[in-house]
């Protein structure tokens, strides 16, 4: 079936294509307006709220935000849609801007003959996904910008990604794309309906879902055998290049290691840390990480941050060093939480999405560095040392994209770490100067909307190394954002919202809005044992499944049912650039088992298992994260109950003794005797009749369902968990 459909697709897209050079001109003679007369347009994105949008406010295109006002308009003029769609930090994004949508001429084509909605991805997932899985089937690949062309209808029939202005190298530019369609669909539209039909089709196979076979413990080994083969021996990483972080894929490797006690699992992953701290893919000068890097060396980023690569990046490292107990690790997760507490985070308490890549329109140059500027801010000795440290030339080692030739500018980077406390010293007090100056540069552009998902992730990732470094401020930024989520992001019916900036919040949240937040809230009670956040874990679980949940088959949903209907409704378990929403929903639905006793979530995790099991069985290494979920479950997790006196010093070193503990696959819960009345059992019932014994910290060991002989001796009680 797909095979069948794809190639009549690709047939009739042919078809459209080839018109590409052979069509006239068919709206007028080239607009020859002075090129230096300046006009101010605005358009209708002047009213969003998104970064994204309100980029192209003042382009020449009149813009529709994605809406029924266009689909109306769009049905009204019987013409088709050209949709965009991007994010603010995306640089191929800002290149079309400016070639295309900015330009008068393309903005004449467009204008006469579509109706043109921007969308951002970051706000619009499930939209994005559904087009993106078009433009992968049409063409065989996929990015941004998405350029998809469709019926008022929503039914697509041209997909592609970045388009000129006018075409060059094979690619067709939008002056030879937009007048071929516009003619094909006033003259050839039978055509182009039975391609919309045929992606249809296939949308809605490839999007029905049926129950697999279950998975086996030999799925474990596979995953982890995916990643041997296709490790970097020399540089860490997982294939060539371009080289994306992929925390997930580090922090399953790592919890396969602490059940199989495999040393290569440790080892690719320890390299790899290793490799990406030392290379420019890190911002040495003010902290963080670059979304990935263009060469296999981990040297050249793509220089866009993201909020999402700092909280995966944070766990990875933080489960390092709880493995390991190598400080290093310790001190990149604090680098990189340094960087968002400073830079990405709200007064209000949340985090900020994004920063670009590019600022004064050149993609890294806020973060590059010629031996000239740095001379003339730290001196010729200061610079000399660092040039040695941080390995940088007068000729520079950074490239050029377009020529391949050196510029004279530098991307810090390290060739091994720096152990020595006088150098270290010194890197730190200069690293300083040069921090303050770069300050005084122009910044990319903050992209400051704050995500209920990518928010999730950052507070579990907080909670997490909050927990592990014992750093009580970490716990509290994580608790400010989730209490920012509460008062911002949430309806009065206990519902989620998906995005909040200046003041106004706003769209219908997505499956990752819930499954991440409820994550952190998960993480956030172990790391304070506050129940409101167990209790609002569990409520928001039920709203997911409310209305995520498929009822015919398992699994969930990527959009709610209660939200704007598509032309299919999405559901996805492969990871992206982050964990898929089903699988951290899967992870979250096992512990809730363990923490409730309810057994209706641990089976709604493995009928989601089994949704994916085929996809998974095919390529695990491209759902890691739901195999680490199944891993969470097969490796036989532990509920530990601690019953004591909350004000008891004693009951405090006892819980900051198991919580320290690297357990993955530990639920730790207490009960506080203090209390007058119960606040666990009420959520938890079958922790009700545990009690102290002789009015002493006890502890309970729970595996398998069934429970160890309640003890007072911690020793005892490790014993048992690390049996």
């Amino acid at each position: 079936m797909r095979n069948t459909s794809i190639g009549i697709i690709l047939k009739q897209l042919i078809s459209i294509t080839v018109l590409i050079g052979q069509i006239p001109f068919l709206w007028g003679q080239p607009n020859h307006d002075d090129p230096n007369q300046k006009e101010t347009y605005v358009n209708r994105l002047a009213e969003s709220s998104s970064p994204y949008l309100l980029q192209h406010k003042n382009n020449p295109v009149d813009w529709y935000p994605w809406g029924d006002e266009a689909f109306q308009k769009a049905a009204e003029l019987d013409i088709p849609i050209f949709l965009s769609i991007g994010y603010s930090t995306c640089h191929w994004c800002h290149v079309m801007a400016h070639e295309s949508f900015e330009d008068k001429q393309v903005a004449q084509l467009l204008n006469e003959n579509f109706i043109s909605i921007k969308v951002d991805r970051e706000e619009l997932p499930e939209i994005d996904h559904v087009y993106m899985s078009v433009c992968q089937a049409m063409t065989g690949r996929g990015g941004w910008p998405l350029t998809i062309i469709m019926t008022p209808d929503k039914e697509p029939f041209f997909a592609g990604t970045y388009f000129p202005k006018k075409g060059r190298f094979g690619r067709p530019g939008m002056m030879e794309l937009l007048p071929s369609i516009a003619e094909a669909w006033k003259n050839r539209r039978a055509e182009l309906i039975q391609s919309a039909e045929k992606i249809n089709e296939y949308l809605v196979k490839s999007n029905t879902k049926e129950l697999g076979t279950p998975l086996s413990k030999a799925i474990l080994k596979e995953t982890y055998s995916q990643f041997v083969n296709r490790y970097d021996k020399n540089h860490g990483g997982f294939g060539t290049q371009p080289k994306f972080p992929s925390p997930h894929n580090l922090v399953y490797l790592l919890r396969y290691h602490h059940m199989t006690d495999d040393k290569t699992a440790l080892k690719m992953v320890e390299k790899t840390l290793q490799e990406m701290r030392l290379g420019g893919i890190f911002d040495h000068v003010g902290y963080g990480f670059h979304r990935y890097a263009t060469d296999k060396e981990w040297l050249v980023p793509h220089f866009e941050k993201m909020l999402y690569d700092q909280a995966m990046l944070v766990m990875a490292y933080t489960e390092a060093f709880q493995i390991t107990g190598k400080p290093e690790y310790k001190k990149t997760a604090e680098e990189i939480l340094t960087y968002v507490q400073r830079d990405m985070t709200d007064a209000k308490g949340g985090f900020y999405s994004a920063e670009d890549a590019d600022s004064e329109g050149e993609e890294g140059l806020f973060y590059i560095w010629t031996i000239q500027e740095l001379q003339s801010i730290i001196g010729e000795e200061d610079t000399q040392f660092i040039q040695n440290i941080f390995n940088l030339t007068p000729e520079g080692n950074f490239k050029d994209e377009a020529s391949g030739q050196s510029t004279g500018n530098n991307i810090f980077h390290l060739k091994t770490p720096i152990s020595n406390s006088k150098d270290l010293k010194k890197i730190s007090q200069i690293r300083e100067k040069i921090f303050h100056i770069r300050e005084k540069r122009i910044h990319p552009l903050k992209d400051d909307k704050i995500l209920t998902d990518w928010n999730g992730l950052m507070i579990a990732a907080m909670a997490k190394a909050g927990v592990a470094f014992q750093d009580n401020v970490l716990i509290e930024s994580a608790e400010k954002s989730a209490k920012f989520i509460f008062n911002n992001l949430m309806d009065k019916n206990g519902r989620l919202q998906k995005r909040y900036r200046k003041g106004k919040s706003g769209l219908d949240a997505h499956l990752d809005d819930y499954a991440f937040f409820v994550w952190g809230l998960l993480e956030l009670y172990e790391a304070t044992f506050k129940i409101e956040y167990l209790k609002n874990a569990i409520q928001l679980s039920d709203i997911m499944v409310s209305e995520f949940w498929n009822e015919s088959s398992g699994g969930f949903y990527l959009g709610s049912d209660q939200t704007e209907k598509l032309i299919v409704r999405a559901m996805t378990g492969y990871d992206g650039a982050i964990p898929s929403g089903n699988s951290i929903a899967a992870m979250n639905l096992l512990k809730l088992t363990r923490i409730t006793g309810e057994i209706k979530w641990a089976e709604m995790a493995d009928k989601t298992f089994k949704v994916f099991s085929n996809e998974i069985n095919r390529a695990p290494s491209g759902y890691t994260s739901m195999v680490t979920a199944f891993l969470f479950e097969y490796d036989h997790p532990k509920e530990i109950v601690v019953v004591g006196s909350g004000s008891d010093p004693a009951t405090q070193d006892a819980l900051t003794r198991m919580k320290s503990e690297y357990i993955p696959g530990k639920i730790l819960l207490f009960k506080d005797t203090d209390l007058l009345s119960p606040v666990l059992s009420p959520l938890a019932k079958w922790t009700a009749t545990q009690e102290t014994i002789g009015d002493k910290v006890t502890f309970y060991v729970c595996q398998d369902f069934a429970c160890k002989i309640p003890t007072t001796d911690i020793k005892e009680a490790l014993t048992f968990i690390h049996e």
